[in-house]
């Protein structure tokens, strides 16, 4: 087996070499209601266990398999879980097991654990069956103890056996599990969700009509708020916020507001578990009825029920799955007699471990808190993704009367800077609805920096942004152009249309266009000191003074001092108009923005690329073995090659931040060779654009073709703009969404603190700040102090967070390297009470 080059930077990180699961078996089994991604935490879970040496089972059909034994336990193989990682539900099978509910039933199951010697458990599935593990954990001692007594099993296998340690996954398409912000299946059924309201949404514009669409969630209605937010709906229904009495006629009124602002249709998304405030059902064929009979509006109703469980799992649960499977088996590494089972869940971006029991607990206080009436207790409950959420769509579902909105008299700009990105739009309607909710007046600028200096400014209300959260691309248009070379005409425009903030949204472009602004108004300070003239001419010609110095003893010199300070005023004058609050939001297909952890728009690439990667390697089913070369965009940020490679199973990446020399391709090539001569029959080789200039792309094809005789062929496809196109995704739609809203939160709170005098002066470095999410949160961060941590040259940011899933990616294609495991989740308590607003990241 060829062996991967070692990383060439030093470094003081953590590495797993230390654990072993030599001697160890590790099963796993997925359990409960099917999601999608299951199969891609199996692969994981599989591939990482005999990365390290263990035994690894598939324990077919979850506990009913467990409980029946025989050949339901399956000892696993690397080429096994080959070809999986595409497809939905669970290929290792699912099943409700009312058996293992009773004590004869885990008794059977322990004893066809222990015939295994199979002491570690990978539960894949919901709170039941998670719960189903835990009390089969607590029990574990006493049915060895039985086993015993009955003759089933000897003292040596007692004792051999005598710890079972378990970690759990969570894979639900609800979300409805506490602890982590998500879970496997649900970005994939949300997926599922808006390709339907999507495709709904363009008959209903033809014959305006009105759709109550039912998305599944009987307990928890995040699939219906986050697709709510994710199409711009008029209404939503879930179980965790009643809606108030006489909510019908409130209904009937907006449904109708919306119809006379020339909307032609309505969309209302009810989860199947809607409630009313006594408790009462809320059906689509109720509401559809109330429509009709009120409004008069053609109404139809589409229930999607199974539609959401199926299809291909989406890039991020194929990523957040392949994580959480080797977070999963290092827990099961590391865990001793006193490690508590755990769960491995998400919070923002990082992988953590938490009390698997501690989890299911305030799981099933939701529904206690519900069941009580305490909506606001369930809410809170549900976690900081669920309430953001849902304090997002109420800040965007009702358009206030304008006697309703705060008084201010604030104008703010939005405009998209660089290359366009999927989730732009989504951001800037998010922006302006929130602002104007704010009290502030919206103005939008055309085509970047360029239309700003240009003039193209123009106010922006309400529902001229209807319908913009689906569409792909930049609305307002958007170009490369930096502000440097045009800043007099863009504060002269500023003075025009007296712009109080900015707000802009884009990738580096505007990144360095932020930088330049706040640099510019670094150079305001040069003028802002106190100037005084003294009036010193033979002439007394001075205006503002009776006397000069120097009338009276005639002076030779003439000075023009009155004229060099209006020009030194005139200058502060013209930067004192970038003296506003500036916040930027990062959107670009490249992640390769310093600040920030993700960026609006890569999402959508990604699904792209690992779609265009499902159907490539599909075309050659029934063909002979063969490789497939793709090239992605990036520019020199290897960002969309890693982690597509790694949701797409590519067993090379090739990216400028891990140099590789010919030595390298070598190696992958003979590594890739000797897995064709075993049953896996295709491989996929992922290479950015920009990773080497003279390793090109048809090099490398030719390379591997040539190197390659006899036992596999090549083929090469460069993906090009398709990357860039689409309709976003709703990981983007919401995401978009929600940062832009923070951000013009963020914008108000920073007018009024800059509003003195009556006139805003912001010219501190925390008043031009890059809104970014790091690791756990989204924090504010002055662009001036990104500056070091920019590589200008090659545009992409010094430290990069996803490097530390290359060894992952490897781990998985079967190459031998190191993995840091430095991050890897220690047991963390699970946070109950919520911090104060202004500590709260915002989880996404």
């Amino acid at each position: 087996m060829a062996v991967a080059a070692a990383p060439k930077r030093q470094d003081t990180r953590k590495f797993f070499e230390n654990l072993s699961g030599a001697g160890k078996s590790i099963a796993v089994l997925t359990s409960g209601g099917d999601a999608q991604g299951m199969n891609a935490a199996v692969r994981a879970a599989v591939r990482m266990g005999l990365y390290v040496g263990a035994k690894v089972f598939f324990i077919h059909e979850g506990y009913q398999g467990m409980v029946d034994g025989g050949d339901n336990i399956e000892e696993a193989s690397w080429e096994s879980v080959s070809s999986m990682l595409q497809v939905g539900g669970t290929v290792i099978g699912s099943a409700r097991c009312k058996e293992f509910r009773s004590h004869e039933g885990r008794l059977k199951a322990a004893h066809n654990l222990v015939k295994r010697s199979i002491t570690n458990l990978c539960v894949i599935g919901g709170d039941g069956s998670l719960t189903g593990a835990n009390l089969f954990r607590e029990e574990w001692s006493s049915l060895l103890d039985e086993l015993l007594q009955k003759g089933l099993i000897d003292q040596e296998a007692t004792r051999a056996n005598s710890e079972l340690h378990i970690v759990g996954m969570v894979g639900s398409i609800d979300n409805d599990f506490c602890g982590t912000d998500m879970t496997i299946g649900t970005d994939s059924a949300l997926h599922r969700i808006i390709e339907v309201v999507d495709a709904i949404m363009t008959t209903a514009q033809s014959h305006q009509r009105t759709f109550v669409l039912e998305v599944m969630g009987r307990h928890c209605g995040y699939l219906a708020l986050v697709s709510a937010l994710a199409c711009g709906a008029d209404w939503v229904f879930i179980p965790e916020m009643p809606p108030e009495d006489g909510w019908e006629d409130n209904m009937c009124q907006k449904l109708s507001e919306n119809r006379a602002d020339k909307k032609r249709l309505n969309i209302i998304i009810v989860a199947e578990g809607a409630i009313d405030g006594h408790n009462k059902s809320i059906t689509p064929d109720y509401i559809k009825e109330l429509v009709v009979r009120c409004l008069g509006f053609d109404t139809r109703v589409t229930i999607l029920g199974h539609v959401q469980r199926g299809g291909t799992p989406s890039a991020f649960d194929r990523i957040l799955a392949s994580r959480m499977g080797v977070e999963a088996v290092l827990a099961l590494l590391e865990a001793s007699a006193n490690t508590p089972a755990c769960v491995v869940s998400l919070v923002g971006n990082q992988a953590v471990r938490l009390p698997l029991m501690e989890c299911v607990q305030m799981t099933q206080e939701v529904q206690k808190a519900m069941d009580e009436k305490k909506f606001e207790e369930a809410v809170r409950l549900r976690g900081r993704s669920f309430e953001n959420n849902l304090r997002t769509y109420r800040l965007l579902s009702y358009r206030k009367a304008d006697s309703e909105l705060p008084n201010s008299s604030f104008n703010v700009a939005v405009l998209n800077v660089g290359a366009p990105a999927a989730g732009m739009n989504a951001a800037v309607r998010s922006a302006v609805r929130v602002g104007i909710t704010e009290g502030h007046k919206m103005f939008s600028v055309s085509d970047g920096f360029e239309g700003f200096y240009k003039g193209q400014i123009k106010e922006i209300k309400w529902g001229d942004v209807g319908g913009w959260t689906g569409q792909g691309g930049s609305l307002l248009g958007t170009k490369r152009t930096l502000p440097g070379k045009h800043l007099d005409k863009i504060a002269e425009q500023m003075r025009i249309h007296n712009i109080n903030a900015l707000l802009v949204i884009g990738g580096f472009e505007a990144y360095v266009g932020l930088l330049e602004l706040s640099s510019a108004r670094d150079k305001y300070d040069e003028f802002c000191v106190p100037m005084v003239m003294v009036p010193a001419t033979v002439s007394n010609n001075i205006p503002g003074s009776d006397l000069s110095i120097g009338s009276d003893t005639a002076l030779n010199a003439i000075t023009d001092a009155l004229e060099s300070l209006l020009q030194l005023n005139e200058a502060r004058a013209d930067y004192e108009e970038l003296c506003i609050p500036m916040c930027m939001l990062p959107a670009t297909i490249s992640n390769n923005v310093p600040g920030t952890d993700l960026s609006i728009g890569a999402d959508t690439s990604l699904n792209a690329i690992v779609e265009t990667c499902d159907r490539i390697k599909q075309s050659a089913s029934g063909t002979k073995r063969r490789v497939f070369i793709i090239e992605t965009m990036g520019g020199y940020c290897g960002y969309l090659a890693t982690v597509g490679g790694l949701a797409a199973g590519a067993d090379a990446v090739y990216i400028y931040e891990e140099p590789f020399d010919i030595r390298d391709l070598q190696a992958n090539v003979e590594h890739l060779t000797q897995k064709m001569k075993t049953s896996i029959q295709r491989g996929l080789v992922i290479r950015n654009e920009n990773c080497n200039e003279n390793f090109t792309t048809d090099f490398i094809y030719q390379l591997y073709s040539e190197e390659g005789r006899g036992v596999f062929d090549c083929r090469k496809n460069i993906l090009g703009h398709m990357q860039q196109g689409g309709a976003p995704s709703p990981f983007d739609r919401n995401f978009g969404t929600k940062v832009a809203a923070k951000a013009m939160q963020w914008i108000t709170r920073t007018l009024k603190d800059s509003y003195k005098g009556g006139r805003v002066f912001a010219n501190s470095e925390d008043t031009a700040c890059l809104l970014g999410m790091r690791r756990r949160a989204m924090v504010f961060q002055p662009v001036s102090q990104l500056r070091d941590e920019t590589d200008f040259v090659h545009r992409i940011p010094k430290e990069q967070w996803w490097l530390k899933l290359r060894p992952l990616m490897k781990i998985l294609a079967k190459y031998k390297t190191s993995y840091d495991v430095s991050d890897s989740g220690q047991l963390e308590p699970v946070t109950r009470v919520r911090p104060r607003e202004s500590d709260t990241p915002a989880a996404i």
